[in-house]
């Protein structure tokens, strides 16, 4: 049972009965300034709304009360977040800002003007940094007219944002329909280009934090229709990592990177030194991405310097250490994996997602028309998380509730309708890329990608291109790509029995092992009843080296358990959900409360004579006097 668009008000585009559509809120349309802006985004296919002005959601689908395998639709589900108390604009109240707090935007540049046009305020507010209420600043960030959060800064460099209030960028309203915006790290140098004339500026909301998660919801209205999109962070390590994922997110066809001069490291020091004119010109002046395929050391000086000052540095593991001490993985490679048939290929690769993923929250896209129907995949997903059977005996409703969100939040499955050619697929893991930030693609198996092989081509010429194209994808979208492929019919021994193949008995060629930058066998010994995992290839000896792992493989929730002959197997029973959950705790933790160390009141950043220092120069144990 359902009903129509038109009983909620909502006006679909004439002739529109499927995809995606925007139009005019009726919600909000009759309070907003923008009668042009169409903010209510509609899934046809799957009959739901969002504004993304008020924040108005809804199905035109009603239910009956469903049995436990239709229970809680995921995708009807909004996440209910704090707001803020709205604080009074400053050309209400007059004396919003103390003069102290004028002069120390004025000491960097920034005029009342810009402050009043920003909504910038001032007060009191209890900093966990320092267990007491600090005199602060405050950035109030606003989406339309409605305050979604706030960052309070102290003289000192201590931010906190409000707990359980929605992440967004900074000054969002400014960039709605402009051609280009400016995106910076932090939103002094957001007011600093504002001050320069340039109002199509956002900043990120939590410094320089690769976890782009915020973006998912503004992608689509603030970001698709831009034409440049200026990056402008700071250039140490941190603010490098983070300029590589918004470029990763945007696409570097459309990126420009600002670039301050040796002396500045930021805008706002770029401002204070240079002035208006000159950090207009750093804008105008910033190149387009380099020509593809032609690098100079300044390209990567960033990832230089930290293998300089950090040496060469393992990389990400999935929890069980005789694999671990084998192979570590990496974004920008490439890894295969084969093994004959009935030997575990695919269920170890959603062993390896599952951990990367709960460990490092990793999202995953998957193209595997061999584990499919689609649900019988995710069901086996599942087992893997909770470390229960899918079923309604062993499984409870509220744990496949939250599994099914896990799910939805950071699993993807990629079943194009038109064409299964790699190319295609492709598109469609750069669009994931782009809109929710995955770091794997899974495909599962090769021999279902569907050929472009031409007739003057041979079979090792294909094969050789087709995995320079999957890797040259993984490098330029920062991916591991994971390809399982068949081998070819394996002999039997002379006991009957058949051997763990190689990567050179893939189907087809010996690219497979030549050009794979990880390589992995899963070989299941059915005399002594368990799994061996052989990792014959690692390209870079940092990362790992040759070896075998041997696992016993639980049938009842599909997990790999380290085995070793003598010792008892451990097997894991218990749900990842915690662990998955305390990880993404703890990453909204870090991107809401920021905290930056103190500096020492001698260096350079802050003096006594900083108008918002005083908490340096005051005893610890007096709260600061409000300021006005």
């Amino acid at each position: 049972m359902s009903k129509s668009y038109s009983d909620f008000d909502i006006q679909i585009p004439y002739g529109k009965t499927s995809g995606k559509a925007k139009t005019i809120c009726p919600q909000c349309h009759d309070k907003r300034r923008d009668k042009r802006d169409k903010s209510l985004s509609v899934n046809l296919d799957e009959g739901i709304w969002h504004c993304h002005y008020c924040g108005w959601s809804g199905t035109i689908k009603t239910k009956d009360p469903e049995p436990w395998h239709n229970h809680a639709p995921i995708r009807k589900q909004a996440k209910v977040y704090r707001l803020p108390e709205t604080p009074k604009r400053p050309e209400v109240q007059k004396h919003a800002l103390s003069d102290k707090a004028l002069a120390w935007f004025a000491s960097r540049g920034i005029s009342p003007q810009t402050l009043t046009d920003l909504r910038i305020t001032e007060g009191l507010e209890f900093m966990p940094q320092k267990g007491a209420p600090a005199n602060t600043v405050q950035f109030n960030y606003y989406r339309g007219e409605t305050l979604v959060n706030v960052k309070y800064r102290t003289g000192d460099k201590c931010f906190k944002l409000v707990s359980g209030a929605e992440l967004l960028p900074y000054n969002i309203n400014a960039i709605g329909g402009t051609k280009e915006c400016i995106i910076t790290e932090g939103e002094m140098d957001a007011l600093s280009f504002w001050e320069c004339g340039r109002h199509d500026v956002v900043s990120v909301p939590n410094g320089a934090n690769a976890n782009l998660d915020y973006l998912d919801d503004y992608l689509e209205q603030y970001f698709d229709d831009k034409e440049v999109i200026y990056i402008a962070v700071d250039t140490d390590t941190k603010g490098v990592v983070l300029r590589d994922e918004l470029i990763r997110r945007f696409g570097p066809e459309r990126c420009r990177v600002i670039e301050y001069g040796a002396d500045c490291k930021d805008a706002n020091e770029h401002l204070q030194r240079y002035g208006k004119d000159s950090l207009l010109k750093c804008l105008y002046d910033a190149p387009e991405m380099k020509i593809e395929g032609v690098f100079t050391v300044s390209d990567f000086e960033g990832s230089l310097d930290a293998l300089f000052e950090n040496g060469w540095q393992r990389g990400v593991t999935i929890g069980h250490p005789n694999f671990d001490a084998l192979c570590s993985f990496e974004t920008k490679r490439l890894c295969i994996v084969t093994g004959i048939p009935g030997s575990g290929k695919s269920e170890f690769i959603d062993e390896i997602a599952e951990r990367l993923n709960v460990r490092y929250g990793w999202r995953f896209a998957y193209f595997s028309p061999e584990n499919a129907p689609l649900a019988y995949h995710a069901s086996k997903l599942i087992e893997k998380f909770t470390g229960k059977r899918f079923s309604q005996q062993t499984l409870s409703h509220l744990e496949y509730k939250r599994v099914k969100e896990h799910l939805e939040r950071d699993f993807f499955f990629i079943s194009p309708s038109d064409s299964f050619k790699v190319d295609n697929i492709l598109a469609k893991a750069k669009s994931l890329v782009r809109r929710k930030g995955i770091k794997a693609l899974v495909i599962d198996p090769y021999n279902r990608l569907e050929s472009d092989q031409s007739s003057r081509q041979s079979e090792t010429l294909y094969i050789s291109e087709l995995l320079d194209k999957l890797t040259n994808f993984a490098q330029r979208n920062d991916l591991l790509i994971i390809l399982m492929a068949h081998p070819t019919k394996q002999p039997k021994n002379k006991d009957g029995v058949v051997e763990a193949p190689t990567l050179y008995d893939i189907s087809g060629s010996a690219n497979f092992f030549n050009k794979a930058d990880f390589g992995i066998v899963v070989h299941r010994n059915r005399q002594l009843g368990n799994v061996e995992v052989h990792v014959q290839k690692v390209k870079f000896r940092h990362l790992g080296e040759c070896g075998t792992a041997t696992f016993l493989y639980n049938i009842n929730n599909g997990r790999y358990t380290p085995f070793s002959a003598g010792e008892a197997p451990q097997w894991d029973n218990a749900s990842h959900l915690d662990q998955a959950k305390a990880l993404r705790i703890q990453e909204a933790k870090d991107a809401t409360q920021i905290v930056f160390p103190s500096p020492n009141i001698q260096e350079a950043q802050i003096t006594p004579n900083d108008p918002l220092s005083y908490a340096h120069t005051e005893a610890v144990t007096d709260a600061p006097p409000l300021p006005f």
